[in-house]
Protein backbone atom coordinates (compact mmCIF):
# COMPACT_ATOMS: atom_id res chain seq x y z
CA UNK A 1 0.00 0.00 0.00
CA UNK A 2 1.50 3.41 -1.03
CA UNK A 3 -1.27 5.78 -0.19
CA UNK A 4 -0.51 7.77 2.90
CA UNK A 5 -3.19 7.47 5.16
CA UNK A 6 -4.20 10.00 7.97
CA UNK A 7 -4.70 9.60 11.52
CA UNK A 8 -6.32 12.18 13.53
CA UNK A 9 -6.54 12.05 17.30
CA UNK A 10 -9.63 14.12 18.59
CA UNK A 11 -9.02 15.49 22.34
CA UNK A 12 -10.69 18.34 23.96
CA UNK A 13 -7.50 20.29 24.17
CA UNK A 14 -6.42 22.79 26.82
CA UNK A 15 -5.06 26.22 27.45
CA UNK A 16 -1.17 26.54 26.64
CA UNK A 17 -1.05 28.96 29.05
CA UNK A 18 -2.99 31.18 31.81
CA UNK A 19 -3.86 33.78 28.79
CA UNK A 20 -5.58 31.31 27.19
CA UNK A 21 -7.64 30.41 30.15
CA UNK A 22 -10.35 32.69 29.11
CA UNK A 23 -10.47 32.29 25.99
CA UNK A 24 -10.67 28.15 26.05
CA UNK A 25 -13.23 28.20 28.71
CA UNK A 26 -15.32 30.39 26.21
CA UNK A 27 -15.15 28.36 23.48
CA UNK A 28 -15.81 25.08 25.58
CA UNK A 29 -18.80 27.12 27.11
CA UNK A 30 -20.05 27.83 23.09
CA UNK A 31 -20.24 24.54 22.31
CA UNK A 32 -23.97 23.46 21.59
CA UNK A 33 -23.05 20.06 23.01
CA UNK A 34 -22.11 21.68 26.34
CA UNK A 35 -24.81 24.68 26.84
CA UNK A 36 -27.64 23.09 25.66
CA UNK A 37 -31.71 24.03 26.85
CA UNK A 38 -34.48 25.20 25.19
CA UNK A 39 -33.80 28.56 23.04
CA UNK A 40 -30.47 28.54 24.04
CA UNK A 41 -29.31 28.95 20.78
CA UNK A 42 -30.78 32.58 20.95
CA UNK A 43 -28.12 34.07 23.64
CA UNK A 44 -25.39 31.09 23.46
CA UNK A 45 -22.53 33.46 22.87
CA UNK A 46 -23.26 35.97 25.30
CA UNK A 47 -24.13 33.29 27.91
CA UNK A 48 -20.42 31.60 27.46
CA UNK A 49 -19.20 35.46 27.71
CA UNK A 50 -20.56 35.47 30.81
CA UNK A 51 -19.54 32.12 32.23
CA UNK A 52 -15.82 32.27 30.81
CA UNK A 53 -14.97 36.20 32.61
CA UNK A 54 -16.48 35.10 35.54
CA UNK A 55 -14.54 31.16 35.98
CA UNK A 56 -11.35 32.20 34.22
CA UNK A 57 -9.74 33.99 37.17
CA UNK A 58 -10.70 30.47 39.47
CA UNK A 59 -9.13 28.48 36.81
CA UNK A 60 -6.35 30.27 36.26
CA UNK A 61 -5.37 29.96 39.74
CA UNK A 62 -5.69 25.80 39.37
CA UNK A 63 -3.53 25.81 36.59
CA UNK A 64 -1.07 27.78 38.02
CA UNK A 65 -0.57 25.21 40.63
CA UNK A 66 0.12 22.47 37.86
CA UNK A 67 2.74 24.66 35.87
CA UNK A 68 0.61 27.25 34.44
CA UNK A 69 -0.66 25.38 31.47
CA UNK A 70 -2.58 22.08 30.45
CA UNK A 71 -0.07 19.47 29.92
CA UNK A 72 -2.66 17.72 27.20
CA UNK A 73 -1.76 19.01 24.08
CA UNK A 74 2.32 17.98 24.71
CA UNK A 75 0.60 14.34 25.78
CA UNK A 76 -1.24 14.16 22.53
CA UNK A 77 1.27 15.57 20.38
CA UNK A 78 3.97 12.59 22.02
CA UNK A 79 0.94 10.15 21.63
CA UNK A 80 0.32 11.42 18.36
CA UNK A 81 4.68 10.80 17.48
CA UNK A 82 4.21 7.34 19.35
CA UNK A 83 1.38 5.83 17.30
CA UNK A 84 3.00 7.21 13.51
CA UNK A 85 6.16 5.38 14.07
CA UNK A 86 4.08 2.29 14.68
CA UNK A 87 2.01 2.87 11.94
CA UNK A 88 4.69 3.01 9.57
CA UNK A 89 5.80 0.03 10.36
CA UNK A 90 2.89 -1.20 8.60
CA UNK A 91 2.15 1.04 5.96
CA UNK A 92 2.45 5.17 5.26
CA UNK A 93 1.02 7.08 7.76
CA UNK A 94 0.51 10.46 9.13
CA UNK A 95 -0.60 11.61 12.80
CA UNK A 96 -2.42 14.45 13.93
CA UNK A 97 -3.94 16.12 16.57
CA UNK A 98 -7.53 18.54 16.87
CA UNK A 99 -8.80 20.06 19.92
CA UNK A 100 -12.12 20.68 20.29
CA UNK A 101 -11.41 23.64 22.01
CA UNK A 102 -7.89 25.08 21.65
CA UNK A 103 -5.18 24.44 19.40
CA UNK A 104 -4.45 22.52 17.10
CA UNK A 105 -8.00 23.29 15.84
CA UNK A 106 -10.07 21.04 14.10
CA UNK A 107 -9.57 23.83 10.96
CA UNK A 108 -5.69 24.02 11.49
CA UNK A 109 -5.46 20.77 11.11
CA UNK A 110 -7.92 20.44 8.32
CA UNK A 111 -5.39 23.01 6.54
CA UNK A 112 -2.54 20.35 6.98
CA UNK A 113 -3.88 17.72 5.78
CA UNK A 114 -4.92 19.32 2.77
CA UNK A 115 -1.74 20.97 2.15
CA UNK A 116 -0.38 16.87 2.75
CA UNK A 117 -2.44 15.63 0.29
CA UNK A 118 -3.83 13.23 2.32
CA UNK A 119 -7.10 11.39 0.78
CA UNK A 120 -8.32 8.93 3.27
CA UNK A 121 -8.49 10.11 7.06
CA UNK A 122 -9.25 8.12 10.67
CA UNK A 123 -10.88 9.99 13.64
CA UNK A 124 -9.50 8.50 16.53
CA UNK A 125 -10.94 9.94 19.69
CA UNK A 126 -8.85 9.66 22.69
CA UNK A 127 -11.90 9.22 24.69
CA UNK A 128 -12.50 5.90 24.95
CA UNK A 129 -16.36 6.08 26.28
CA UNK A 130 -18.37 7.78 23.89
CA UNK A 131 -20.60 10.72 24.80
CA UNK A 132 -22.25 12.80 23.07
CA UNK A 133 -20.09 15.89 25.10
CA UNK A 134 -17.03 14.42 23.66
CA UNK A 135 -16.69 12.42 20.68
CA UNK A 136 -19.56 13.16 19.16
CA UNK A 137 -18.82 17.04 19.46
CA UNK A 138 -15.46 16.56 18.00
CA UNK A 139 -16.98 14.53 15.36
CA UNK A 140 -19.82 17.01 14.52
CA UNK A 141 -16.61 19.93 14.64
CA UNK A 142 -14.91 17.52 12.51
CA UNK A 143 -17.63 17.41 9.64
CA UNK A 144 -18.51 21.09 9.79
CA UNK A 145 -15.24 22.03 9.24
CA UNK A 146 -14.82 19.74 6.34
CA UNK A 147 -18.07 21.14 4.75
CA UNK A 148 -16.40 24.23 4.65
CA UNK A 149 -13.81 23.08 2.50
CA UNK A 150 -16.15 22.61 -0.35
CA UNK A 151 -12.73 21.46 -2.98
CA UNK A 152 -11.35 18.94 -0.54
CA UNK A 153 -12.03 15.63 -1.22
CA UNK A 154 -11.55 13.54 2.56
CA UNK A 155 -13.27 9.65 2.79
CA UNK A 156 -13.03 9.99 6.63
CA UNK A 157 -14.08 6.50 9.26
CA UNK A 158 -14.59 7.12 12.61
CA UNK A 159 -13.27 4.39 15.36
CA UNK A 160 -15.88 5.07 17.67
CA UNK A 161 -15.32 3.51 21.23
CA UNK A 162 -12.90 1.46 22.53
CA UNK A 163 -13.90 0.98 26.27
CA UNK A 164 -13.80 -2.59 25.98
CA UNK A 165 -11.11 -3.42 24.15
CA UNK A 166 -8.65 -5.67 25.50
CA UNK A 167 -5.49 -3.72 24.62
CA UNK A 168 -7.23 -0.39 25.88
CA UNK A 169 -7.65 -2.23 29.52
CA UNK A 170 -4.63 -4.06 29.75
CA UNK A 171 -3.18 -0.49 29.32
CA UNK A 172 -4.84 0.74 31.78
CA UNK A 173 -4.20 -2.18 34.38
CA UNK A 174 -0.55 -1.74 33.90
CA UNK A 175 -1.15 1.72 35.64
CA UNK A 176 -3.06 0.21 38.04
CA UNK A 177 -0.15 -2.21 38.70
CA UNK A 178 2.14 0.72 39.13
CA UNK A 179 -0.24 2.63 41.41
CA UNK A 180 -0.75 -0.55 43.88
CA UNK A 181 3.20 -0.80 44.04
CA UNK A 182 2.93 2.38 45.63
CA UNK A 183 1.42 0.97 48.84
CA UNK A 184 3.64 -1.64 51.02
CA UNK A 185 3.13 -5.01 49.94
CA UNK A 186 1.52 -6.16 53.41
CA UNK A 187 -0.86 -3.25 52.36
CA UNK A 188 -1.88 -3.64 49.02
CA UNK A 189 -4.63 -6.12 49.50
CA UNK A 190 -6.40 -3.36 51.66
CA UNK A 191 -6.48 -0.99 49.48
CA UNK A 192 -9.68 0.65 48.11
CA UNK A 193 -9.75 1.11 44.39
CA UNK A 194 -11.58 4.56 43.17
CA UNK A 195 -12.29 4.51 40.18
CA UNK A 196 -13.15 8.17 39.46
CA UNK A 197 -14.93 9.21 35.99
CA UNK A 198 -15.47 12.75 34.84
CA UNK A 199 -19.59 13.31 35.08
CA UNK A 200 -21.93 13.98 32.86
CA UNK A 201 -25.33 15.65 33.50
CA UNK A 202 -28.34 13.23 33.89
CA UNK A 203 -29.73 14.47 31.18
CA UNK A 204 -27.22 13.23 28.83
CA UNK A 205 -28.29 9.66 30.67
CA UNK A 206 -31.79 10.23 30.09
CA UNK A 207 -31.33 10.95 25.86
CA UNK A 208 -29.78 7.71 26.12
CA UNK A 209 -25.70 8.87 26.37
CA UNK A 210 -24.00 5.77 26.44
CA UNK A 211 -20.85 6.99 28.29
CA UNK A 212 -22.14 6.37 31.83
CA UNK A 213 -23.07 2.19 30.80
CA UNK A 214 -19.11 2.49 28.79
CA UNK A 215 -17.87 3.72 31.93
CA UNK A 216 -19.23 0.75 34.39
CA UNK A 217 -18.14 -1.98 31.26
CA UNK A 218 -14.41 -0.37 31.67
CA UNK A 219 -14.80 -0.79 35.37
CA UNK A 220 -15.70 -4.46 35.17
CA UNK A 221 -13.32 -5.43 32.48
CA UNK A 222 -10.56 -4.06 34.37
CA UNK A 223 -11.32 -5.35 37.48
CA UNK A 224 -11.28 -8.50 36.11
CA UNK A 225 -8.31 -8.62 33.78
CA UNK A 226 -6.09 -6.87 35.93
CA UNK A 227 -7.71 -9.69 39.06
CA UNK A 228 -8.32 -7.38 41.40
CA UNK A 229 -9.86 -8.61 44.96
CA UNK A 230 -9.79 -5.28 46.54
CA UNK A 231 -13.23 -3.30 47.29
CA UNK A 232 -13.68 -0.52 44.45
CA UNK A 233 -16.15 1.99 43.96
CA UNK A 234 -16.91 4.41 40.88
CA UNK A 235 -17.85 7.59 41.30
CA UNK A 236 -18.02 11.00 39.21
CA UNK A 237 -16.17 14.26 39.26
CA UNK A 238 -16.11 17.45 37.50
CA UNK A 239 -19.39 18.72 37.99
CA UNK A 240 -19.98 21.99 36.78
CA UNK A 241 -23.75 24.31 36.96
CA UNK A 242 -27.04 23.55 38.66
CA UNK A 243 -28.13 20.86 36.83
CA UNK A 244 -28.11 16.86 38.44
CA UNK A 245 -25.33 15.10 37.30
CA UNK A 246 -24.21 11.25 37.83
CA UNK A 247 -23.78 10.38 41.04
CA UNK A 248 -22.29 9.42 43.86
CA UNK A 249 -19.44 12.22 43.14
CA UNK A 250 -15.99 11.91 43.80
CA UNK A 251 -15.50 13.83 47.33
CA UNK A 252 -18.77 12.47 48.64
CA UNK A 253 -17.50 9.25 48.01
CA UNK A 254 -13.82 10.22 49.43
CA UNK A 255 -15.65 10.97 52.47
CA UNK A 256 -18.36 7.84 53.13
CA UNK A 257 -15.42 5.55 52.45
CA UNK A 258 -13.39 7.42 55.44
CA UNK A 259 -15.84 7.06 58.07
CA UNK A 260 -16.42 3.52 57.09
CA UNK A 261 -12.62 3.01 58.12
CA UNK A 262 -10.53 3.31 54.71
CA UNK A 263 -7.62 4.16 55.13
CA UNK A 264 -5.48 3.40 52.04
CA UNK A 265 -7.12 4.84 48.32
CA UNK A 266 -5.84 4.54 45.02
CA UNK A 267 -7.77 6.90 42.92
CA UNK A 268 -7.85 5.75 39.07
CA UNK A 269 -9.12 8.35 36.31
CA UNK A 270 -11.40 5.81 34.76
CA UNK A 271 -12.58 8.33 31.59
CA UNK A 272 -8.86 10.27 31.08
CA UNK A 273 -6.43 8.96 28.64
CA UNK A 274 -3.89 11.91 29.48
CA UNK A 275 -3.13 13.94 32.61
CA UNK A 276 -4.96 16.91 32.71
CA UNK A 277 -6.45 19.90 34.92
CA UNK A 278 -8.90 17.46 36.22
CA UNK A 279 -6.25 14.44 37.16
CA UNK A 280 -3.58 17.07 38.62
CA UNK A 281 -5.33 19.68 40.22
CA UNK A 282 -8.98 18.31 40.78
CA UNK A 283 -7.59 14.54 42.27
CA UNK A 284 -4.34 15.44 42.70
CA UNK A 285 -4.88 18.76 44.79
CA UNK A 286 -8.49 19.31 45.99
CA UNK A 287 -9.74 16.42 46.23
CA UNK A 288 -6.44 14.92 48.19
CA UNK A 289 -6.96 17.52 50.84
CA UNK A 290 -10.08 16.11 51.45
CA UNK A 291 -9.22 12.47 52.03
CA UNK A 292 -6.32 14.15 54.42
CA UNK A 293 -8.76 16.15 56.18
CA UNK A 294 -11.25 12.91 57.14
CA UNK A 295 -8.43 10.96 57.96
CA UNK A 296 -7.71 9.01 54.89
CA UNK A 297 -3.70 8.24 55.45
CA UNK A 298 -2.41 7.15 51.93
CA UNK A 299 -4.27 8.49 48.88
CA UNK A 300 -2.88 7.82 45.81
CA UNK A 301 -3.83 8.54 42.11
CA UNK A 302 -2.58 6.38 39.24
CA UNK A 303 -0.33 7.99 36.36
CA UNK A 304 -2.58 8.83 33.14
CA UNK A 305 -1.81 6.80 30.08
CA UNK A 306 0.38 9.68 28.40
CA UNK A 307 3.05 8.41 26.79
CA UNK A 308 2.25 4.73 27.57
CA UNK A 309 3.83 1.90 25.15
CA UNK A 310 0.64 -0.12 25.87
CA UNK A 311 -1.05 2.37 25.49
CA UNK A 312 -0.01 3.45 21.92
CA UNK A 313 0.00 -0.30 21.05
CA UNK A 314 -3.68 -0.22 21.83
CA UNK A 315 -4.26 2.89 19.56
CA UNK A 316 -2.29 1.25 16.52
CA UNK A 317 -4.10 -1.98 16.95
CA UNK A 318 -7.61 0.37 16.54
CA UNK A 319 -6.32 1.66 13.40
CA UNK A 320 -4.75 -1.21 12.16
CA UNK A 321 -8.19 -3.24 12.36
CA UNK A 322 -10.12 -0.07 10.92
CA UNK A 323 -7.42 0.35 7.87
CA UNK A 324 -7.53 -3.24 7.29
CA UNK A 325 -11.35 -2.95 6.61
CA UNK A 326 -10.78 -0.18 4.30
CA UNK A 327 -7.69 -1.36 1.77
CA UNK A 328 -7.79 -4.82 0.87
CA UNK A 329 -3.96 -6.63 1.25
CA UNK A 330 -3.75 -4.97 4.75
CA UNK A 331 -5.61 -7.18 7.13
CA UNK A 332 -6.11 -6.89 10.67
CA UNK A 333 -4.50 -10.04 11.37
CA UNK A 334 -1.28 -9.41 9.23
CA UNK A 335 -1.20 -6.01 11.04
CA UNK A 336 -0.72 -7.08 14.24
CA UNK A 337 1.91 -10.02 13.53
Amino acid sequence: MSEKIGIVLLNLGGPDSLDAVEPFLYNLFCDPDIIDFPGSFLFRKRLAKLISTRRSPKIRIQYEKIGGKSPLKEHTLKQAAMLEDKLNEKFPAKVYAAMRYWRPSTEETLAEIEKDGIKKVVLLPLYPQYSKATTESSVKEWNKQLALRKDLDIETTLIESYYDFPPYIDAFTDRVNEGLSRFPADEQDKVHLVFSAHGTPMKLVRQGDPYSAHIKKTVDLMMERGGYTQDSSLCYQSKVGPLKWLTPSTPDTIEKLAKQGVKHMLVIPVAFASDHLETLYELGIEYRHVATEVGVERFEITTGLNDSPLFVDALARLVFDKVGTLTPGLSSRAAHQ
